[in-house]
């Protein structure tokens, strides 16, 4: 690191340490930490001035611009989002800013290619736990199987909140009632000693009803009343790119959920094409990259998946769309309902070939061009 570096950092150190009494919310996860850290901003922004970490800034020196250009003495809570692709580099955020929180929102096979093992990749996303400043508040998704194991593994010395939509018996926050729709979702948020919390939303997806469970319980774990609380949420609004709905002139729906790279975020956003049962449902995908070993495993898992959400495939990739192609056959799809495109642009040219006014269409994940 050069001596520039190094100088920044610590003016970043100095900023967290002079601001004694602002709350650090420090979020991770192999998917969806950067909906639920905007989630948390928007819920905590009704009571708070809070200063969240901008767009995917979430490496060391991201973060300490952040805290260098944005962090003023008047902010109350800083919410920090911290991404990994090698074991110690959340440790290195922590140590600049001692999360005063420590969120997980998910732990799964994502940079595979570096990370090698998903023992590490849980070891890495533990550090923000681990490493967490005295006396802090650990709120984690134990409906996640390594968050949940590795509670026991990095977590026993620490205060551990869980949260959960499926785990409800074991969780401290859950969502009951849920009912999902092609405009949103509808459910309730049980607090524990308090009164549940009715919220209806306009985002899609079971993955963003879990993510506002988890700002749920940081509102209420800061002080938030159940009103207050209700009232952050009534506007929240989807992350660019992440579920995000769009309606085009022609009548046609657009679900762009081009920002995401794993298996669940996938299947979820399947889950929400799915639900769009008297429409023509279309799948434009490249599928999923940085799997490692796993590659082919998971995308023809995504192929599987895909044949019982689309009417119509369009695969991107010669050699990306080859597992994919084989879950879908699989399933015995009709081949006849599948474009392989050399590109991207020709994935789009065939979609406005077949689209119509009563098309939607789910634009699931980028592709970088040497994967093509």
């Amino acid at each position: 690191m050069s001596v520039m570096n190094k100088k920044y950092i610590k003016e970043a150190k100095n900023i967290i340490n002079s601001n004694k009494n602002m709350k650090i919310i420090g979020i991770t996860g192999s998917y969806g930490k950067t909906s639920t850290k905007n989630i948390i901003n928007e819920i905590l922004s009704e009571s708070f001035s809070c200063i969240m970490t901008p767009k995917s800034f979430n490496t060391t020196l991201g973060v300490t611009k952040c805290i260098r250009e944005n962090i003023k003495p008047y902010t109350e809570v800083f919410i920090c989002e911290m991404g990994a692709a090698r074991l110690g580099e959340i440790k290195e955020i922590c140590e600049i800013v001692k999360p005063n929180f420590s969120v997980i929102t998910s732990i799964g096979p994502q940079h595979l290619t570096s990370f090698k093992t998903m023992e590490n990749i849980q070891k890495a996303k533990f550090e923000i736990v681990e490493n967490s400043s005295q006396g802090s508040v650990s709120i984690l998704n134990i409906d996640n199987n390594y968050i949940d194991e590795g509670i026991n593994l990095y977590a026993m010395d620490k205060k551990v909140i869980k949260y959960a939509i499926e785990n409800k018996d074991e969780a401290d926050y859950y969502a009951e009632n849920i009912e999902t729709g092609e405009r949103g979702s509808t459910f309730d948020v049980v607090i524990p000693g308090k009164e549940s919390i009715k919220i209806k939303t306009r985002l899609l997806g079971k993955l963003n009803i879990l993510n506002v469970v988890c700002a749920v319980a940081v509102a209420d774990k800061l002080g938030l009343s159940p009103e207050e609380i209700k009232v952050g949420a009534k506007y929240l609004r989807p992350v660019p790119h992440r579920l995000e709905l769009r309606q085009n002139p022609n009548g046609s729906i657009i679900i762009d959920d081009a920002y995401n790279s794993n298996i669940r975020g996938a299947s979820m956003a399947l889950e929400v094409l799915k639900s769009f049962e008297n429409k023509k449902r279309i799948l434009i995908t490249p599928g999923i990259v940085d799997l490692g070993d796993k590659a082919k495993e998971i995308n023809k898992e995504l192929g599987n998946k895909a044949a019982e959400a689309s009417d119509f495939i369009i695969l991107v990739g010669a050699k990306q769309a080859i597992p994919i192609f084989e879950g879908i056959r699989e399933k015995k799809y009709p081949e006849k309902n599948v474009y392989i495109a050399n590109n991207l642009e020709d994935a789009l040219r065939k979609m406005n070939q077949i689209i119509d006014s009563n098309s939607v269409v789910l634009l699931e994940n980028d592709l970088p061009d040497n994967y093509l």
